[in-house]
């Protein structure tokens, strides 16, 4: 009773936070011995030493103390350099703000943006923190759902605009997507930034998997067609590229008129990323393209590895994904996506994530990361053939 009572005193937006459904299958099967876990996105490197050297000797240096909110001077230049190399623009160091990981800087972009009584609109099926965060903090997700047909993902902009209300203030767009792999041309960019700008929103781009990109080069951005007075955040994260998801740390990109804004976000949130772990995020940004190079030719291999493997069983469903290392599939007899993945650690010993974790229009599909070892992969595969048989 007492538990009740406790829960029952918080605010109802945390209260009624959910559960996260991969988390659910992930902590069902973590200690199961052999497993090959493909439920996170994540590779199954740690973190270089060119990164991890770095950071110590930033540590061994002494910096440990409060630094800069939006980052140090050195961190922001190297995002600059960064964006510069990969995207082909010029960008000035006071447009980026180093972010406790990619969901701190969501999580402002989301208190900037919308609030109680705001509606956030994005593209479903999505990765579930998003619309999670946007309720905790008083406004409300509202999930415009892709199409999934012949020609794989996309989105449809006139459904997408239907659903703009007097009360719609964000439309948050993540592309290539978590978990679909679906990846936005530059003229539905294009078409959701006219949308956009013609009922006065503001977009969240979520532009985390750009360099994964399997069609020569990298995807489509919003950089490639914005203004630069467009009401456009830009969140992404060191975790992805240069296998860094336990370090936390990532980035904000806005203009450079909202610096003092997202500082002051910072400062109310986690007061500032650690300087010796800056130093580690410097050295991955200005040496790790080689890295980030052979770690998106290793996930091609593995997607195609894995789509061959689950295709030749006649009866998955998919969409080869474009971008991004996931692999959102579907199985013929597959009643319950959410009972399959707990059956899936039972008798296959391979971890997936349910479709289920990514909203309704998931239900039906689950969810792998083939972003690992393709031997690992491929084994992983022949396991999911062998349990589709039985099904």
């Amino acid at each position: 009773m007492a538990e009740k009572s406790l829960v029952g005193a918080l605010r109802a937006e945390a209260s009624a936070a959910p559960v996260s459904g991969i988390e659910a299958v992930a902590d069902y099967g973590r200690d199961r011995k052999g497993l090959i876990p493909l439920w996170s996105g994540e590779s199954d490197l740690a973190t270089p030493d060119f990164i991890s050297s770095a950071t110590v000797a930033g540590l061994r240096a002494g910096e440990t103390f409060y630094t800069w909110q939006g980052g140090i001077p050195e961190l922001r230049q190297s995002l600059a350099r960064y964006h510069q190399r990969h995207f082909g623009y010029s960008f000035d160091a006071s447009e980026f703000i180093a972010t406790g990981g990619g969901m701190h800087a969501i999580q402002m972009a989301i208190a900037a943006t919308v609030g109680a009584g705001d509606e956030a609109l994005y593209l479903t099926p999505a990765w579930p923190n998003f619309a999670a965060a946007a309720a905790v903090g008083g406004a409300t997700p509202v999930g415009v759902p892709l199409d999934f047909g012949d020609n794989g993902w996309t989105c449809d902009l006139e459904r997408l605009a239907a659903a703009v209300t007097d009360r719609t203030r964000m439309i948050f767009v993540n592309s290539p997507s978590n978990p679909t792999g679906w990846t936005a041309d530059l003229e539905t960019l294009r078409g959701i930034l006219d949308l956009a700008r013609r009922r006065g929103l503001w977009i969240v781009a979520d532009e985390i998997y750009a360099l994964f990109h399997f069609g020569g080069g990298r995807a489509a951005s919003f950089m490639d067609i914005m203004e630069p007075d467009d009401r456009i955040l830009f969140v992404n994260t060191f975790s992805k590229n240069w296998a860094m998801t336990g370090w936390r740390i990532g980035w904000l990109k806005a203009h450079p008129s909202l610096g003092r804004t997202f500082e002051n976000l910072v400062q109310y949130s986690t007061s500032g990323v650690a300087q010796f772990m800056q130093r580690g995020a410097i050295a991955a940004l200005d040496e790790g393209d080689e890295f980030l190079r052979q770690q998106i030719a290793q996930a091609q291999t593995a997607r195609d590895i894995v789509c061959k493997v689950l295709g030749e069983t006649g009866r998955v469903r998919f969409a080869v994904p474009p971008g991004a290392f996931y692999l959102f599939f579907s199985v013929d007899g597959m009643e319950d996506a959410t009972q399959a993945a707990f059956d899936i650690v039972d008798h296959a010993n391979v971890g997936v994530a349910p479709g289920t974790a990514f909203g309704d229009s998931g239900q039906g599909f689950l969810r792998l990361c083939f972003h690992r070892r393709p031997d690992l992969v491929e084994e992983a595969a022949h396991r999911l053939a062998a349990w589709i048989a039985r099904l």
